[in-house]
């Protein structure tokens, strides 16, 4: 049923909110698309997990890490924004349970609030890497390029989740919290978690020589 400019109106957006998320409620585990973005989460840390893996190995087997010539990592600006970047962790937490209560707009603000954040901390890292650049290139050394290995996946991980972001709201707020974009919002919160579980780990990886 639509109104004269062929829009759904507000209230069988609202009626159709509700029942997704009475579905959601009602259910005894967790949807297929809940788990089929588990498992590609649990292929990415796995992914990580070599990298920093691979990271103390080339450490340990160095007689000097980082090499001579390059200055170790400053901890301050890295620290400053990947805290700013976990703070957006609760923001995602309240847009999922409104979207399981059915409040699509209370989702769609607390996902937006979550998005401006995410955008402000990747600008902020691709500044440092420029910075970093300049004293050091991944050719030069197995430092360098471990190096800007992690942190180049780590940011593409942000920024594939950044498209999530700009997909998820524009569905939401264009068709409405249906069951299938409730599920949607509850997997992106779930990619956010993780994702940012794992720029800590990078974080520390990378900022071990300076600690």
């Amino acid at each position: 049923m639509t109104d004269a400019a062929g829009q759904v109106p507000r209230s069988a957006h609202a009626e159709r909110s509700r029942a997704a998320a009475a579905v959601d409620r009602s259910r005894a585990a967790q949807p297929s698309g809940w788990w089929g973005m588990a498992l590609f989460l649990c292929s990415e840390a796995t992914l990580f997990g070599t990298l920093i893996g691979s990271y103390f190995y080339l450490n340990f087997g160095s007689h000097r890490w980082p090499p001579a010539g390059i200055t170790p990592p400053e901890i301050p600006g890295p620290a400053i924004s990947t805290a700013v970047l976990v703070g957006t962790v609760p923001l995602m937490v309240l847009g999922a349970a409104a979207a399981r209560r059915g409040r699509r707009w209370s989702a769609v603000r607390w996902i937006v609030a979550a998005f401006v954040i995410q955008i402000a901390y990747l600008a902020t890292q691709v500044l440092l890497i420029r910075h970093d650049l300049l004293d050091f290139t991944p050719q030069g050394t197995a430092y360098g390029s471990i190096y800007f290995t992690l942190l180049f996946a780590d940011h593409a991980h942000v920024l594939l989740g950044l498209l999530l972001n700009g997909a998820v709201l524009y569905k939401v707020a264009r068709h409405g919290l249906t069951n299938y974009w409730l599920i949607g919002v509850r997997g992106l919160a779930l990619y956010w978690y993780v994702v940012v579980g794992i720029t800590v780990a990078v974080l520390f990886t990378v900022l071990s020589p300076s600690l």
